[in-house]
C-alpha cells in the first residue's frame, strides 16, 4: 500500500502538470517578446521594431523520488521502465511547465516599448523529511519496520496551474555617453486553472512488538480547487472542459526589473547609429511573478488531526486498501480513524513562485557573449502563512554565438535541487529549440532530471543595422 501511495504521488506530480525556462536566450538582445518574462525592461533593448512569439513550449523537472530507465530522447518509450528510489533519505520533486501563446512585443521608439499576450503556468513542488524505503514493501508494518519511531515524519506538496494575460511597459529613464538605464513593469491577470495541496505535519508511530505499531500522532490536510468537481463523466468532454474552465477563480501578480547598459568606449561617427544596441555590460535585477492565484475549495478537501487511540498498521491496511478508488471514500476511511475530520470552505490562495533574478551579460568579441544569472526564490520562512510553489532555477552561465538569425548556445546550470545540467540550444530563422540537460539525450536513467524548450517566434529582421566590432577604435578623448 505504501508503494502504491508513493507511485500516486509522484506520479500526480510528473503527470498532472499540464516558467520562462527558455535558458540560451536569457539576456540575449534577440530574446525580445520572450525576453519580456525574465525582465520587462529587456525589451528595450531588443533592435527589431517587433517580434511575435507564436508559440513556445517549456517544461523541466527534478527528483530523487524515482528514477526512469531504459528510456532517452533517443530511444523507444515502450522499453521504459521505473522505479521508487530506496535508502534513508529526504525526498524532493520540482516541475514547472509554461506556454506562450501570441505573446507580443512593440517598439514605440527607441526609448519605450510594450508588450502582452497569453500564458499558461504550471509548477509543482514536493519535499518530506528523511524516511528509509525499499522497493519491496507490501504492507504499512514492512515501512515502520525499516524506520525509526523516535522520529518525526512530515512532508508536502503543492501544485498551481494557471492562466494569465500580461500586459507590459518599459522606458528609457537615463542614457547619456556612458550608460543606459532601462526600466520596466508587468502586470498579470490570472484565472486559478488547477490548486491542490497537501501536508502531513508530526507523524510518528510505536512498536509494539510482533510487526505490530501504534499511529501515535500527525495531522494531515489535503486539498483542491472545486472546478475538479464539476467533472463528470456522464457529459461530453467538450462541456467538462467548459464547465472546468468556468468555474474558476482570478489572480493578480506583476513583475519589475531595470536594466543598466555599460556603452563601448568607440569613436562616435556623426550620423552613424547602428551602435546603439551595442554594450559591454549589461546588468539587470527583475521582481518575477510577485502575486498570487486564487482556487476555490473542493467539495472533498479535509483537515484530520488528533489519531484515536489504537490505531494500528493493520487497521491501516484494512482501510486503506483496493477499494479506494475515489477522494470521498477516502474521506470515509480517514473519518473513522481520527477525532477531528473537518471540511474546509470558502477559498485559498497560492503565491506564485516569486524570486529576484540577477542577470549579467558581457559582450566578448563580434558575435560572441557569456551570461550568467542568479535565481533566488522569495524564502518560505517569510510565507508561513501561505501556500506557495517555488522555481527550481538557481544559477545558470550560458555562453552563446549570435546573430539576427542564427545562434548556439550552451547554458551550463545548477538547480535549487544540487543537479548540475549541461544544456544546448540553436536558432535558425524563427525557430528556437533547447535541450536542458543533454543527458536526456543520450542516457537511460536521467529522463526524470531536465526538460527542453521550443518556441518560433517571427521578427520584424529589417529593422537591424549591419553590426561591426567598433572596441578596435580608438577611445574618445
Amino acid at each position: 500500500m505504501i508503494r502504491n501511495f508513493l507511485l500516486f504521488v509522484t506520479m500526480i506530480n510528473v503527470f498532472a502538470v499540464k516558467a520562462q525556462n527558455y535558458h540560451a536566450i536569457q539576456g540575449s538582445p534577440y530574446a525580445g517578446s520572450l525576453g519580456v518574462h525574465n525582465n520587462p525592461a529587456s525589451m528595450l533593448m531588443t533592435p527589431f521594431k517587433w517580434d511575435v512569439s507564436i508559440l513556445g513550449v517549456q517544461g523541466k523537472s527534478s527528483t530523487n523520488l524515482f528514477t526512469i530507465y531504459n528510456y532517452s530522447l533517443l530511444s523507444k518509450p515502450a522499453n521504459s521502465q521505473y522505479q521508487i528510489n530506496s535508502g534513508d533519505k529526504k525526498r524532493f520533486a520540482m516541475l514547472s511547465f509554461n506556454v506562450n501563446l501570441l505573446n507580443a512585443r512593440i517598439a514605440l521608439n527607441r526609448k519605450a516599448a510594450i508588450a502582452f499576450g497569453l500564458n499558461i503556468k504550471s509548477t509543482s513542488n514536493l519535499s518530506t523529511s528523511p524516511y528509509n524505503f525499499i522497493d519491496t514493501l507490501k504492507s504499512t508494518g514492512d515501512f515502520f519496520k525499516i524506520n525509526n519511531p523516535e522520529d518525526i515524519y512530515s512532508g508536502k506538496i503543492t501544485s498551481a496551474s494557471w492562466m494569465e494575460i500580461y500586459a507590459s511597459y518599459s522606458r528609457t529613464v537615463i542614457d547619456d555617453d556612458a550608460k543606459r538605464i532601462n526600466a520596466g513593469v508587468t502586470i498579470k491577470v490570472n484565472k486559478g486553472l488547477s490548486g491542490a495541496r497537501g501536508e502531513l505535519n508530526n507523524g510518528s508511530f510505536q512498536r509494539t512488538g510482533d510487526n505490530r505499531y501504534h499511529i501515535n500522532g500527525g495531522g494531515l490536510d489535503y486539498l483542491y480547487s472545486s472546478n475538479y468537481d464539476r467533472w463528470d463523466k456522464n457529459n461530453s468532454a467538450g462541456s467538462n472542459i467548459s464547465n472546468f474552465l468556468r468555474y474558476t477563480e482570478g489572480g493578480i501578480s506583476f513583475d519589475a526589473g531595470l536594466e543598466y547598459l555599460v556603452k563601448p568606449n568607440v569613436v562616435k561617427v556623426f550620423g552613424d547609429e547602428d551602435d546603439y544596441y551595442d554594450y559591454e555590460w549589461k546588468l539587470g535585477l527583475s521582481l518575477l511573478d510577485a502575486g498570487y492565484t486564487q482556487y476555490q475549495y473542493g467539495n472533498q478537501s479535509r483537515h484530520a488531526s488528533n489519531v484515536k487511540s489504537g490505531i494500528t498498521n493493520v487497521q491501516m491496511d484494512t482501510k486503506f486498501d483496493s477499494t479506494i478508488t475515489s477522494v470521498a471514500i477516502f474521506n470515509d476511511s480517514v473519518a473513522t480513524m481520527v477525532d477531528n475530520f473537518t471540511g474546509m470552505a470558502g477559498g485559498f490562495k497560492i503565491i506564485n513562485p516569486m524570486r529576484m533574478v540577477l542577470n549579467i551579460d558581457r559582450f566578448v568579441y563580434k558575435n560572441f557573449y557569456v551570461n550568467a544569472e542568479i535565481s533566488l526564490n522569495v524564502p518560505g520562512s517569510w510565507l508561513k502563512k501561505w501556500y506557495y510553489v517555488h522555481e527550481m532555477n538557481l544559477l545558470t552561465v550560458t555562453p552563446r554565438w549570435e546573430t539576427a538569425k542564427f545562434g548556439v548556445y550552451l547554458p551550463i546550470q545548477v538547480t535549487n535541487t544540487r543537479r548540475f545540467w549541461i544544456g544546448g540550444a540553436f536558432k535558425a530563422g524563427p525557430l528556437l529549440v533547447g535541450i536542458h540537460n543533454w543527458a536526456n539525450l543520450f542516457a537511460k536513467n536521467t529522463i526524470q532530471n531536465g526538460g527542453g524548450y521550443i518556441a518560433l517566434v517571427i521578427r520584424n529582421l529589417k529593422s537591424i543595422s549591419k553590426k561591426y566590432d567598433k572596441r578596435l577604435n580608438c577611445p574618445v578623448l
